[in-house]
C-alpha cells in the first residue's frame, strides 16, 4: 500500500505541474511592445519590453509546450519586466506556432526544429540587431529554450556578438532514472504524447493540460529524440551538435535549476549538458534551494514563477549580466 499511495501521489503531483504550467505561462495581454516578423507563412511575435533603450538586449527563449509567457504577465509580473525595471532591453520569442505567433499549431504543421533554428531564430536575431545594432546581446532561455539556443550556436552565426547565456532548468538528455521522471517523462510525455500525436496530428498539449502551448508533431518527436538519444544529432542531416559545440569558444553560460527539480531540470542532468557542451568556457552551475542559501526549494516552472523568485533568484541572473556587460 505505500508503494501504491506513494505512486498516486505522483501521478497528482504530475497533473498539478501540467495545471501549473498551462495557468502561469498562457498567452496574455502584456505591458511591452509586441513585434512581428514574418518568416515565409509564419508570423512570429516577438515582445519587447524596454527598460532603457541603450541597455543591454536581453533575448529569450521558452522550452516546449510553452510560449513567451513564462517570462511575463499582464500585471508586469515575471522575469522580463524585472530585468527590464533594472535598464535591461528585453526581447521575449513566441516560437513559430506558439503564444501570439500565428498560424497556430494543428494537424498542417509539417516543421520541426530544424525550421526554428534555421529561419526563426535568425530572423528574430536579425529584428533585434535593426532595432539595437550590433550591440552585444544575452541570451536567457527556460527549459527546452536553453537546448535550442545552444544548438543554434552550434551550427549558425548570429548577427551580433553573445555576451553570455543563462539558462534555468535545461537539460538536453534525461538520464537520470526516477519514479517520477517514469510517470512524468516515460508516461506522459513519452506514451501519451505519442498517442495524442498520431491521434490529433499534433500535440494538442492545451487541450490535455500538459502545457501552455500545443507542439507540431516533428517538433514533438524531434524534441523527444534529443531527449532520450546519447547521441546530439540533428534529425535531417545527422549534424553532430554536441562535437561542433565542443570545438567553438561559448559565451560564458549561468546555468540555474531548482533543488526541487527532480526531473525535467534534475542538476544531474543539467552538469550532463554542460559537459556536453565542452568545459573550456566559463559556466556556472546553481541549484536554487535552501541548502545553497536561498528561501525555498524551487521546481521547474516556479523557478521564474514563484512570488519569492524576484528578491531570491532573479537577482542572481542580474548580477551574472551584469559581470558579463
Amino acid at each position: 500500500m505505500p508503494l501504491v499511495n506513494s505512486f498516486f501521489n505522483i501521478l497528482i503531483n504530475t497533473y498539478l505541474i501540467f495545471v501549473c504550467m498551462h495557468t502561469n505561462s498562457k498567452d496574455r495581454a502584456t505591458p511591452g511592445e509586441s513585434i512581428y516578423v514574418q518568416v515565409g507563412e509564419q508570423r512570429l511575435h516577438l515582445m519587447r519590453i524596454c527598460g532603457n533603450e541603450q541597455g543591454a538586449p536581453v533575448f529569450m527563449v521558452h522550452g516546449s509546450i510553452e510560449n513567451g509567457g513564462i517570462f511575463y504577465s499582464d500585471s508586469g509580473k515575471g522575469l522580463a519586466p524585472w530585468l527590464a525595471s533594472r535598464g535591461f532591453d528585453v526581447f521575449v520569442t513566441d516560437l513559430r506556432g506558439r503564444g501570439k505567433s500565428t498560424p497556430k499549431v494543428d494537424a498542417g504543421a509539417d516543421w520541426g526544429l530544424r525550421e526554428i533554428l534555421e529561419q526563426d531564430f535568425p530572423a528574430m536575431l536579425q529584428e533585434i540587431v535593426k532595432l539595437r545594432g550590433t550591440v552585444p546581446q544575452h541570451w536567457v532561455g527556460h527549459s527546452w529554450g536553453g537546448v535550442m539556443a545552444l544548438a543554434y550556436l552550434g551550427r549558425w552565426q548570429t548577427p551580433a556578438p553573445v555576451a553570455s547565456l543563462s539558462f534555468f532548468g535545461t537539460k538536453r538528455r534525461l538520464a537520470t532514472w526516477n519514479l517520477k521522471k517514469m510517470v512524468m517523462v516515460d508516461g506522459a510525455w513519452s506514451s501519451m504524447g505519442e498517442a495524442l500525436t498520431r491521434l490529433y496530428g499534433y500535440l494538442p498539449a492545451q487541450k490535455w493540460k500538459m502545457g501552455s502551448d500545443d507542439e507540431s508533431a516533428r517538433s514533438y518527436r524531434e524534441t523527444h529524440k534529443w531527449v532520450v538519444e546519447k547521441e546530439w544529432l540533428d534529425p535531417r542531416d545527422g549534424f553532430d551538435y554536441a562535437k561542433a559545440l565542443k570545438q567553438q569558444a561559448l559565451p560564458p553560460a549561468l546555468y540555474l535549476t531548482g533543488a526541487d527539480d527532480k526531473v525535467l531540470g534534475n542538476a544531474v542532468d543539467v552538469h550532463r549538458l554542460i559537459q556536453e557542451t565542452g568545459v573550456d568556457q566559463e559556466n556556472q552551475l546553481i541549484v536554487a534551494g535552501k541548502q545553497s542559501g536561498f528561501r525555498h526549494n524551487y521546481g521547474h516552472i516556479n523557478l521564474l514563477t514563484h512570488p519569492d523568485a524576484p528578491k531570491d533568484v532573479f537577482p542572481v541572473l542580474e548580477e551574472w549580466l551584469r559581470q558579463h556587460s
